[in-house]
């Protein structure tokens, strides 16, 4: 119940980034409705919740003498290309997905959702207590 909680987090915050950057679009089918949107925005969450899983630890472990001396900023950096990467996965495997157009809309889009996930994160119970 946790991971669907959270795949659903990941969705509206990608949905919200699409939604508030001009450069980052979620491509479904028109001639669907929302049902297809819904569905292409929660696989893009699933593809964005595995690699932030599997890609994104090995990056900041790489990258960690670039986090230390920017005082933390390169993981907006890192954020971004993970927003990237997620976007080129879901490009590369369909027609529909995630398109993120140029870094500073995917820096933009990695701060929009990082920040909705820690929003939501904080309303939603971890189910722990």
């Amino acid at each position: 119940m946790q991971l669907l909680i959270r795949l659903i987090i990941n969705g509206v915050a990608i949905w919200l980034a699409a939604a508030w950057v001009d450069k980052i679009d979620i491509i479904s089918p028109s001639d669907q409705g929302t049902g297809a949107k819904i569905v292409v925005v929660l696989v893009v969450a699933a593809v964005f919740t595995v690699v932030n899983a599997l890609v994104k630890p090995i990056v900041k472990l790489l990258s960690l003498p670039l986090v230390i001396v920017t005082v933390g900023l390169f993981l907006l950096v890192i954020n971004a290309l993970m927003l990237w990467l997620t976007a080129e996965i879901t490009e590369a495997f369909s027609d529909y997905g995630l398109r993120v157009e140029g870094f500073w809309a995917a820096v933009l889009g990695g701060i929009i959702v990082s920040i909705v996930n820690w929003v939501l994160g904080i309303l939603v119970p971890d189910g722990d207590d």
